[in-house]
C-alpha cells in the first residue's frame, strides 16, 4: 500500500481530478520548485495534502514549499501549520504581517479591505517566489471560486473570464497554478475532514460579507431548486477556462 494509505471515494477523487488538470495543462515539469500558498482554510490545506500526494506519484521529481503569509488578526493561527510541515517534512516559509488590520484603516481608503489585504499577500507571495527561486506558485482555488470569480468580472468588470489553471507572470519566469480547479467545495471539505486536516478559522471582521459572498449567494439561489443548473454553470465555466489554459501551454 502507498505511504498515504488507502483512500477514500472522496479523496482519491481529489488526487485524481489533480492530476488530470496537471497533465492536461502541462502545468509542472521535471525541477519544477512549486510554492504552496497555504491560507489555513480548507481548500489550500485541501491543496497541500493532495499536492504532496501527486509529488509521490510524478514521475519526474519536483520540490514543494509551503508560504504562509499570515494577515495578523490571529498571531498564532499558523502553529498547526507549522507542526504538520514538520511531521511531514516539507519547507515552509511561515510570516506574520500586519495586512489585515491595516486593510481596516484609513490607509485603505479606495479598495474594500479584502481586495487591499488579498493584493498585500499576493505581492509578498511573489516576492518570496523570487527569494526562493520557485518556479511555481500554487493556489487552492476550487471549482466554486471559478465560477464565482467568472459572474464577479461579467457584473463588475463586464469580462467573460474566470480563474487561469496555468497563468505565467513576469515574462514566464514564474507559472502562478491552481491544481485543484476541477474540484467542487463539497468533496473539497469532505476528503479534508476525512483527512483530519488542521484547519482553522478565518477570523477576519469582513469573513462572510464580501462581494464575493454576495455573488456566491445570488448563485446559489439561482441552483437551489434545480441541481442540473449548478452542473450546467459549472462545466461551462470550467470547461472555457481549461480550454483557454490548454491553448495557452
Amino acid at each position: 500500500m502507498a505511504s498515504w494509505g488507502k483512500l477514500t471515494f472522496a479523496q482519491k477523487k481529489c488526487v485524481t481530478a489533480t492530476g488530470k488538470l496537471m497533465q492536461r495543462t502541462d502545468m509542472v515539469s521535471k525541477g519544477a520548485r512549486i510554492g504552496l500558498a497555504i491560507s489555513g482554510g480548507v481548500d489550500s490545506f485541501l491543496m497541500l495534502k493532495v499536492m504532496t500526494i501527486r509529488k509521490a506519484i510524478m514521475p519526474f521529481p519536483v520540490e514543494l514549499m509551503v508560504l504562509h503569509v499570515n494577515p495578523g488578526f490571529s498571531p498564532e493561527s499558523h502553529e498547526p501549520l507549522v507542526r504538520w510541515c514538520a511531521d511531514n517534512g516539507l519547507a515552509a516559509h511561515i510570516e506574520l504581517t500586519d495586512f489585515g488590520p491595516r486593510a481596516h484603516t484609513e490607509e485603505n481608503r479606495k479598495n474594500s479591505p479584502c481586495f487591499w489585504c488579498a493584493m498585500q499577500r499576493r505581492k509578498r507571495l511573489f516576492e518570496l517566489c523570487r527569494d526562493y527561486g520557485l518556479t511555481h506558485l500554487a493556489f487552492g482555488h476550487n471549482a466554486d471560486d471559478n465560477v464565482v470569480t467568472f459572474f464577479m468580472n461579467m457584473v463588475q468588470n463586464g469580462r467573460a473570464d474566470g480563474l487561469s489553471a496555468n497563468e505565467p507572470f513576469f515574462g514566464g519566469k514564474l507559472n502562478v497554478i491552481r491544481p485543484t480547479m476541477l474540484l467542487d467545495k463539497k468533496t473539497v471539505i469532505k476528503a479534508a475532514t476525512q483527512w483530519e486536516l488542521p484547519i482553522w478559522e478565518n477570523v477576519c471582521p469582513s469573513n462572510g460579507f464580501t462581494k464575493r459572498d454576495e455573488i456566491h449567494e445570488w448563485l446559489r439561489t439561482m441552483w437551489r431548486h434545480d441541481k442540473r443548473i449548478k452542473n450546467n454553470i459549472f462545466n461551462a465555466v470550467t470547461r472555457q477556462q481549461v480550454d483557454l489554459t490548454s491553448k495557452k501551454v
